[in-house]
């Protein structure tokens, strides 16, 4: 049984490893001081740090990847919340394909799906890259949305709603006084994971985005091609601090939303 238990927690540690190691090392190359990515540094240097906020392209494509985020979660929410809502609350014919429709973006392999919106959405229709990429990460965030809200809603007693009908309320006015801030931990959830989504996209990025218009990792990307310095390394490490901040405190606002339907 102790040797059981060796080999277990020895699998563990090696996945471990296997996981986090190029994190680690990462981080580490990311103080490298010279113009050369190396392990191990020869020094230590916030010199790749400070590039970043001097290179205006990232500057302005974090801007971008922030407000395409913003924007497409505020449309994704548009379309998500009364989506989740009604597959959560009512039983109909179809609700399972609509369910699945809804879904078909996590399902669907990325380059696949960005080449379709690349050829139809500015190929045939001819919209502006702006409104392109808007939408794509508008459909990418979708799912997330929908899933996170569905479940969030699972915990969710419908006999309150009913009550504050019968009570004389309206069923927009119980949606939005009684529905709505009983789910409010995981909408607030669904929101950090479709902006984590949206936010770190590579595959959807590169179809929508075109002269004059790019996101961050698409930029990150172009930059890779041309420098080998550790700036890119800098940036990573920043944004896995973020990431798990953002986790971090989904991890908590999902927590919170359990605990208190008990």
């Amino acid at each position: 049984m102790k040797e059981g238990n060796r080999a277990l927690s020895l699998y563990t540690l090696l996945v471990f490893i296997f996981l986090l190691g190029p994190l680690v090392i990462i981080s580490i190359t990311s103080f490298e001081p010279g113009t050369v990515l190396k392990f191990p540094p020869e020094g230590f240097s916030l010199r790749w740090y400070k590039n970043i906020f001097e290179v205006s392209a990232f500057m302005e494509t974090f801007r971008t990847s922030i407000v395409i985020s913003l924007l497409g979660n505020l449309l994704a929410l548009l379309l998500g919340v009364p989506a989740a809502y009604a597959l959560s609350r009512y039983r109909f014919r179809g609700r399972d394909m609509l369910n699945a429709v809804f879904l078909s973006p996590v399902l669907i392999p990325g380059i696949v799906l960005g080449f379709t919106l690349l050829r139809y959405l500015i190929v045939v229709y001819n919209l502006p890259i702006v409104a392109g990429l808007l939408i794509g990460h508008t459909v990418i965030m979708l799912p997330f949305i929908i899933r996170v809200i569905a479940s969030s809603l699972e915990n969710f007693d419908f006999a309150v709603e009913e009550a504050a009908q019968s009570l004389g309320a309206t069923r927009l006015f119980t949606f939005f006084k009684v529905v709505l801030p009983n789910i409010r931990s995981g909408i607030l959830a669904a929101v950090l994971i479709a902006f984590l989504e949206s936010f770190n996209n590579v595959d959807i990025s590169v179809f929508m985005t075109g002269p004059g218009i790019s996101t961050l990792p698409i930029q990150m990307l172009t930059y890779v091609q041309n420098y080998f310095d550790p700036t890119i390394a800098a940036i990573s490490v920043i944004l896995m601090v973020l990431t798990a901040a953002l986790m971090f405190i989904i991890e908590r606002l999902m927590g919170f939303a359990y605990f208190t339907k008990r």
